[in-house]
């Protein structure tokens, strides 16, 4: 019996780090977008004390590119949208695995007792 307690223990042990390594993934992938999200809000604030006189260019592979205001502007503030809303879902998924990994843990921990007891009665009967 404490063998086949044993095998679920190591099977959700497994499940578990899994889960902490895809939240470690998730929280690092959240840190790039916020430091992407922190500087498109500088680029923002700069295109905010641009006027019409001023010339924009715009990096496309080596080449810098001759770009219209308003649509450097337009552009930065749908790429600020479309990394709130990823942070966002970010958010989410994290709360999610959070909410799993504890799960995780009332199993493993459950599972810790049921084993330590099966020892001990395999102990008392011999």
């Amino acid at each position: 019996m404490a063998e086949a307690i044993q095998k679920k223990l190591q099977s959700e042990l497994e499940k578990y780090q899994q889960l902490q390594k895809d939240v470690n993934k998730s929280m690092s992938a959240r840190q790039k977008l916020e430091a992407q999200l922190t500087e498109n809000n500088i680029v923002k604030e700069e295109l905010g004390l641009l006027d019409s006189q001023n010339t924009v260019y715009k990096l496309i592979g080596p080449v810098l590119v001759k770009q219209d205001l308003d649509e450097a502007k337009a552009t930065v503030s749908k790429r600020l949208d479309y990394i709130n809303g990823e942070i966002q879902r970010y958010e989410t998924l994290l709360k999610e695995m959070e909410r799993k990994s504890e799960q995780h843990r009332e199993v493993l921990s459950s599972l810790q007792q049921e084993y330590q007891r099966a020892q001990g009665q395999a102990v008392g009967k011999a």
